[in-house]
């Protein structure tokens, strides 16, 4: 069966070569035409002996997952959904900016965590993403939206993504080892040579699995707090039941020290009436008072079978000047997408469920 070169970083490669009789350096130059030149076909391979060429097309393939289909919304954002075998699609989504292009890719096909509010989450748990089905994301994305013509050996010098969000289906800190796998060849110059600081991990809470990322591969930490209590933070978010928010905090403080940023951003889903009160933002300031952090204000996105309402402008407007006041930065998402069902919180792609869980039923104690 022939090897899917996707699911290997530089030290993968540099086995896989070896194993063919391969000198080591020949994993950089594989590394440099697959991801920079954004080359499938080994024949491409222009500057590898024929010989080699001909043997990779006998031991190795480059398959990326099937583009199912690619819209494009009004704002420029771009979601594509990708076909990953079995009836089954993810949904990886390009948020264009002046500055920057935020490239939100996804590591699970749905999710086994089931907050309360996500789209994803209602969609029950298939399987873990591959290697090549994550980084495949970036790769697909970058070749769509190439902006440049690049150098005279085809390697394109030039990309539209500058950032990438593990935010999309499923938690990432649950598909552990591929995950960090696909981190590590975002980060490698001879892929796609992006900061630590441009690429960022957000998870749900699984405390554990943030010590390992602070030890293996230290990127930017998001946490999806949407709450200031353990009571209702058990509600919407149920990983917490495990997990409770002092344990999390814990884990953020420990990884600070190994992070490229000073600080953890906790996002914040605002529900009308359910967790964006004058005496919630309150609560939320005195948690958060030791950790280093800033806040992203997330107005929450509608989607079908749910009762969740958004949060009133004035109710967000009102939450984000207590932290504020409290001496915090705070910045409120702005919604990009959500003509497409791109925006956050509303990505379901296509999930063969195999917890055949049933939709929760979900009531908010106040």
């Amino acid at each position: 069966m022939a090897i899917n070169l996707l699911d290997y970083d530089s030290k993968g490669l540099v086995e896989f070569c070896t194993e063919i009789g391969e000198k080591p350096f020949r994993a950089r130059q594989l590394l440099r035409w697959i991801h920079q030149a954004g080359k499938t076909d080994f024949a491409d391979m222009s500057d590898l002996a024929k010989s080699l060429r001909e043997k990779l097309a006998t031991k190795a393939i480059i398959e990326l997952p099937a583009i199912i289909s690619d819209y494009e919304a009004a704002d420029g954002t771009r979601k594509w959904l990708l076909s990953v075998g079995s009836g089954n699609g993810i949904e990886t989504v390009f948020i264009p900016e002046t500055t920057r292009g935020t490239l939100c890719i996804s590591s699970q096909v749905g999710c086994a965590l089931a907050c309360a509010f996500c789209s994803t989450g209602m969609q029950g748990f298939n399987r873990n993403l591959t290697v090549a089905e994550i980084i495949g994301q970036l790769w697909i994305a970058n070749n769509a939206l190439e902006v440049s013509e690049g150098d005279n050996r085809g390697i394109r010098a030039h990309k539209a993504v500058t950032n990438v969000v593990m935010m999309g289906m499923g938690e990432p800190l649950a598909n552990f080892e591929n995950v960090v796998t696909a981190l590590e060849l975002m980060l490698d110059d001879y892929a796609y040579g992006l900061s630590r600081r441009r690429v960022t991990v957000s998870t749900s809470g699984l405390v554990p699995a943030i010590d390992r990322l602070r030890e293996r591969c230290p990127v930017a930490l998001a946490v999806s707090l949407h709450a200031p209590n353990d009571a209702l933070r058990d509600q919407l978010v149920p990983i917490n039941k495990k997990y409770p928010i002092k344990e999390l905090l814990a884990a953020c403080q420990r990884y600070l020290p190994d992070a490229p940023r000073d600080f953890i951003t906790f996002e914040y889903v605002m529900l009308d009436g359910v967790n964006d009160s004058i005496e919630h933002a309150k609560e939320l300031a005195k948690l958060t008072k030791d950790t280093p952090c800033k806040f992203n204000l997330i107005p929450f996105n509608t989607f079908s079978g749910i009762s969740f309402k958004r949060s009133k402008s004035e109710s967000i407007r009102i939450f984000r000047d207590v932290l504020m006041q409290a001496g915090y930065v705070v910045t409120v998402r702005k919604t990009r997408g959500d003509d497409i069902a791109a925006a956050c919180g509303q990505l379901a792609g296509q999930v063969k469920d195999k917890t055949r869980r049933t939709a929760p039923t979900v009531r908010i104690c106040q």
